[in-house]
């Protein structure tokens, strides 16, 4: 079975992560934890940046700084992984949906300002797929009506909006550094801000609000969300060759879609000319007129030997909020269509140029 992502782990990664080991420094304190978190933000252009123990725990700290009251709205896309939304829910507020741009497969945000009321106090834009989403509009809204703009960024790793790079240009920003993504270690996040006092706040609440002068003394509640000086050695060294690693992920990406354009009927990643995409995943929508659904291509390609993943069901779609009286009743359809109808196939940064002509010629077949 070809994986859908293997990692690839360099020979500096794995230098870097026995120096930490050797060094005792094995927990929540040690030097590649300064060094990761001070490279990182500098990197994406953020004066602060909190490393934690993933990218779920990042926005859960994010969602904190913003005091969420019960009933104030948060609005984001329904066409996500559950984390952000998650998040909102658990600090007591409510979050508000929009559809995907069908394009792009971003948070369309020609429908932002109608979901604005009295009780929002934040947009949350996550950047699908490697592709930033349209990062101007969200801005000037944001300036408009008093809001704080969080970016999930946990997907676009590098990516780059007008030359400036995705995570570098909302208030707050989140990322992961699950296993799949371009910088990895392992597990792991990181929330980077511009604010002195929310990075402080975000320092205090990943620590369980200890107080820097009294241990075991609370004036607040925090979360025990730390990463280890170990997993921050490796994510050093994956932010050293982070240029080889998007090089890598783009020339997969136009190899696919060469070899995929003559097909018929299918939608294939784009690339804005405002935009530079990473394609965290490569991804394939079926145009309806084939009458079939993802779920079907996806076992043919499994017999195969291909791995593949679903697209994600939009949160409007979800038992759980469902359950909980939220979002009953709408209606999102072109995130309705991506979910049905969309699916990825393997991108690793571990496969070779052999195993990729070996998944053109499978989804050649199963699409023809």
């Amino acid at each position: 079975m070809i994986p859908v992502c293997e990692p690839y782990i360099s020979a500096r990664d794995i230098e870097l992560v026995n120096d930490a080991l050797t060094s005792g420094w094995i927990s929540s304190a040690g030097k590649y934890l300064d060094l990761f978190e001070e490279r990182w933000a500098t990197y994406c252009g953020m004066p602060y940046g909190i490393a934690v123990s993933n990218g779920s725990t990042a926005l859960d700290i994010a969602v904190e700084l913003l005091d969420l009251k019960a009933g104030d709205e948060v609005i984001m896309p329904t066409f996500t992984i559950i984390s952000p939304a998650q998040s909102v829910v658990r600090a007591g507020g409510r979050p508000v949906l929009v559809d995907s741009d069908p394009e792009t497969w971003q948070m369309n945000t020609d429908q932002i300002e109608a979901k604005i009321t009295p009780h929002t106090k934040a947009i949350l834009v996550v950047h699908i797929f490697g592709h930033p989403a349209d990062m101007d509009p969200v801005m000037k809204l944001a300036e408009k009506h008093g809001l704080i703009v969080i970016e999930d960024a946990a997907e676009v790793h590098g990516a780059e909006y007008k030359g400036q790079r995705c995570g570098g240009i909302g208030h707050i920003s989140t990322f992961s550094f699950y296993a799949n993504k371009l910088v990895t270690t392992g597990e792991g996040g990181m929330v980077l801000t511009k604010s002195k006092e929310h990075a402080d706040r975000a320092r205090s609440l990943r620590n369980l609000c200890f107080l820097p002068n009294r241990r075991f003394y609370h004036e607040n509640l925090g979360y025990n969300y730390r990463l280890t000086n170990v997993q921050a050695a490796m994510g050093v060294g994956q932010a050293e060759h982070i240029f080889e690693t998007i090089a890598r992920k783009r020339e997969i990406a136009l190899t696919y879609s060469a070899a995929f354009a003559g097909i018929e009927a299918i939608q294939l990643p784009t690339e804005m000319s405002w935009a530079q995409n990473v394609y965290w995943v490569y991804g394939i929508v079926l145009g309806d007129e084939r009458k079939t659904d993802a779920v079907h291509v996806m076992h043919k390609l499994r017999n195969k030997g291909i791995e593949t993943r679903p697209f994600f069901l939009g949160m409007h779609e979800q038992p759980v909020f469902h359950a909980m009286g939220l979002f009953c009743g709408e209606n999102y359809p072109v995130s309705e269509r991506l979910s049905r109808q969309g699916f990825y196939i393997p991108n690793g940064l571990a496969l070779t140029n052999e195993q990729i002509a070996e998944v053109i010629a499978a989804v050649k077949e199963c699409l023809a």
